[in-house]
Order: structure tokens, then sequence, then C-alpha cells
């Protein structure tokens, strides 16, 4: 009785703010309708306190319910959430449920329909009933201010993850207007596919590398690696110097880091008749110097960012397959003794699919042995089981690890960059959400939290906005300077696209 009691207040509360600028709009179950299916509007009951909720199936497909909100005229984007409870408790420990939310505005000369559906969200269920959840569905959507918006809940009791076969109770949606994200500064943006940003701070000045080309392609030979510096946190930048521009080869940067001298390292991945990976060295972002071309096998797709774990030195990720379905994926590590001169290669995992691959991975050293690192999936569809971040851990300075899935699914091959706050303690995931939507957005977690719970990263938000077009944006790289974090990646429509970089205060201790 007091959780519902708890939650009535609750709603009386936010509805009592709905006159001031930018607060939450609220839909109760009494204000939406059936749009699917055939849900039920009933009245949850815990004692002498009585809730009125849409009753949604655990086991019938395509039941959900429909409102209309007015959003004012200068919201940039919405985010979007529900709160749900069940008065059955869970019989099996680690049940959980799982929700969308479809979008769509209604816009003057334009059709009415269902512009955006967005990721499954899958949450746990409580042990105990009438526990109070509320689940965030879409943290930031990008949104036409003043225009109607129209917002459909669904439950997906068909997703793998939806473990809780049992009714659930759907008794409001909140809606909050959020202002737009700040604009990214400009790198670079000649003609040209100007992509795959790698950027290293060398204490106050930002070292960006990136390589340009004729379009989305890595081998030819037009494309070239360039570097450009800043010392005014990503506001201005040098004229740009060539890193590598070897004849019949394309070269792109895959990765960064810094020696245990503090110059910065960048891998450079050298394809054309065969696939190479070279290290360059700079102390200054302008002067690069080849430092070694390791002799690998198998060989990487890509080498990603430099770090350093105590008792081992330099340490970094790689993944090796052709993309494909079949089973010839891999992934493993790197490690320098001798700081960055030769390089030991360990293989980890072998003899992938597609979907149990980690692509892309970004890691931290947390200290005591521990490693925590994000893989990014290449599944690009599919329910929450297909479509969600690896994580990789170790607690024996990289000697073995586990992989798990996450519970972090807006995503469509994003990139996945780590930054760990030595102030804080908390770890930063920044990642690309391609396609519709076209958000940069970070989570940010203590690594406490997560480490052996790879399905408790919390929501994310949204840092930058770029192109919707789902291949001609994204790969995020992060570095930081004191307390905040920088952040390039590349943006636009093929055959043109820009680099930029945006600039975020880390985050504070929670």
């Amino acid at each position: 009785m007091k959780v519902i009691f708890a939650l009535l207040t609750l709603l009386a509360t936010i509805t009592q703010g709905l006159s001031a600028d930018h607060a939450p709009v609220t839909l109760t179950a009494s204000q939406l309708t059936i749009a699917t299916g055939k849900p039920s509007l009933v009245t949850m009951t815990d004692g002498a306190s009585h809730l009125p909720v849409w009753s949604l199936s655990g086991g019938t497909e395509g039941q959900s319910v429909a409102g209309v909100v007015n959003l004012p005229s200068d919201c940039a984007a919405v985010k979007v959430e529900i709160l749900v409870t069940t008065d059955e408790a869970s019989t099996e420990a680690g049940a959980e449920d799982v929700y969308r939310v479809h979008l769509s505005q209604m816009l003057e000369s334009r059709p009415l329909g269902e512009r955006y559906v967005g990721n499954p969200v899958r949450t746990p269920v409580p042990a105990k009933p009438f526990v109070t959840r509320t689940i965030v569905l879409e943290s930031y959507h990008r949104v036409v201010g003043g225009a109607p918006l129209n917002i459909r809940i669904q439950r997906e009791p068909k997703d793998p993850a939806n473990s809780f076969k049992r009714p659930t109770g759907l008794a409001l949606v909140k809606v909050t207007p959020l202002p737009a994200t700040p604009k990214a500064f400009l790198v670079e943006d000649v003609k040209g596919y100007n992509s795959w940003p790698m950027m290293q701070a060398i204490g106050d000045k930002l070292v960006c590398v990136y390589s340009r080309g004729s379009g989305h392609t890595i081998g030819e030979d037009a494309r070239v690696a360039y570097a450009r510096t800043s010392a005014d946190h990503g506001r201005t930048w040098t004229p740009e110097t060539v890193v590598a521009n070897t004849p019949g080869f394309g070269e792109v940067p895959v990765g960064k880091g810094l020696d245990a001298d503090g110059a910065a390292l960048f891998w450079v991945r050298r394809v054309g008749k065969e696939w190479l990976q070279d290290l360059y060295r700079t102390t200054d972002g302008v002067n690069f110097k080849l430092l070694t071309t390791p002799k690998l096998s198998p060989t990487p797709v890509q080498i990603t960012d430099i770090f350093t774990v105590p008792k081992v030195g330099l340490m970094c990720l790689w993944f090796s397959g052709s993309y494909a379905d079949g089973n010839d994926h891999a992934w493993g590590t790197l490690t320098s003794a001798d700081n960055g001169q030769t390089w030991q290669q360990t293989t980890v995992e072998s003899g992938l699919t597609k979907a149990q691959w980690p692509t892309e991975p970004s890691a931290v050293y947390l200290g005591d042995g521990k490693i925590l690192a994000i893989g990014r999936c290449e599944v690009w569809g599919g329910g929450t089981t297909a479509r969600s971040q690896h994580q990789l851990t170790s607690t024996d300075y990289g000697v073995t690890w586990k992989k798990a899935q996450t519970n972090i699914g807006e995503v469509m091959g994003s990139t996945p960059s780590l930054v760990l706050d030595a102030k804080t303690g908390l770890v930063s995931n920044y990642y690309y959400q391609r396609g519709k939507g076209g958000i940069l957005r970070r989570r940010v977690a203590d690594p406490a939290a997560i480490f052996d719970h790879p399905l408790s990263w919390p929501t994310s938000e949204a840092i930058a906005v770029g192109s919707e077009d789902p291949t001609e944006a994204g790969n995020i790289n992060a570095t930081f300077i004191k307390d905040s974090h920088y952040l390039a990646f590349y943006s636009g429509h093929s055959p043109n696209t820009s680099v930029f970089v945006t600039e975020v205060a880390a985050p504070s201790k929670r």
C-alpha cells in the first residue's frame, strides 16, 4: 500500500509542475488508449490503495498503448520514461522484462507515421510485488519543437531477454523536453571523406590524427593519414601535417595512447597488397616517427588504444576476421615490455561467429590487476541479446578474460571509447548511436558496480549530435585534459564528411 501511495504522490507532484518551462509532460494510464493488440485497463490494488494501469502480457505479442503530448517550441529532443509495477512476485531469480517506445510527430504537410522505433530495453523485475520501477526507454530523441508527439509503448514478450512471463502494469508515461546539445568544434572539413579520427592529449595539447580519401574505403592509395593539434581545447586547430602516405597503400589511424615517457603513440593501419600495422611516436603532434611494424599472426583488422598495465608494460587489444557470417573471427592482446619497441601477440578467443566477436574494443586498467574493456557488436539488428556491446574483463593483468553481453543496446556498429577518471574512479563509455538518432552518447558507471554485472550499466546521456547516415558518422575516440573529456568523431554524407571534436566535463561522483 505504501508503494502505491508513493506513486500516486509522485504523479501529483509531476502534474503540478507542468506549467514550468521544459517540465515533464505526463500521461497517466487513463490518458492512454489501445494502439495494437488487446491490453486491458485494470485497477491494481494493494490493500486500500487502487491504481489504474494498462496490463501488458508477458506472453502475448503486439500489445501496446499510445498517447499524444504537445511539445514546447524551443525543445530539441525528448526523454521518454515509463513507470511500471506488477502485483505478482517474480518466481525466477534475475527475471527481466523488455519494452520499447515508438515515436512520431504530427507535422504540417507530412503523413502521420511511426518514424522512430526505439531499441528494446531490458530491466530486472523486483523479487517482490508492488515495487514501482522507472524505466528510461529513450534518453534523448531529436524532435521538432512545437509539434505534437505521438508516443506508443509496447512490451516485447518474445524478446529473448524477457524471462518474466507474467503481466505487468503500465501506470505512467513521462516525456521530458530537452534542449539541444552543445555544438561540436570543427577539426577538418575540406572536400573528401575525412574520417576515423584518433585523439590523444599530450599535456594540455590535443593531437587529432585522421585520414582522408574519396569515400568509405580503407585501401585506396589516395587515403592518407593527417594530424592537427589544438592548444585551446579544440576551438582552433593548426594546419594539417602528413603522418603517413605510403605509395600503393591506404592509411587509417586505428589506435592511440601514451608511452612511459609521455609521448603519444598512434597505430596506423596500412592496407594495399598486404595489411600492416605501423606504430608512430610523436612528442609534439607535428613530427611523427615510425617506431615499429610488428609481424603479427593472425593479421589484425585493427589494433586499438594503448594503455599501461603494471607488471606488463604497454597493452592494447586487437581483433581479426572477415565481417562475414563464418567462424573465422578472433581477438586478443598485444603487450610491450620495452615502451613500444617490440610487441608480443596473444590470442584470447578464436573460431568466433560474428555475433560472438567483440570488435574495436576500448580498455582501461582499474587497479589490482583488473582490466575493463567494451567491444563493438557487429550484429546491427535484432533484440536485446543480439545487438548490445560486449564487456571484456580480466582480473590477472590481462592473462585471462571473461566476455559477457551488456544492456547497452542503442547501438549499430557503435565503436566504444572508455575514459577512467582518477579523481572519482568513474568510467565513461562513449559511443555513437548510428542511423536514426545520430547521437554521441555517454554511459557513466562505477566500475565496481558493473565489472561483474554487465547488465547494470546506467542510462545513457546525449553529448553531441551528427549525421543520421548509418555508415557516414561515428567512431568516437576519447581523451582527457584535467577535468574535461574530449571526443573526436566524424559526420556527414559520402563522399564528403568532416571531423569534429566536442568537449564535456568529466562526471562527478554520484
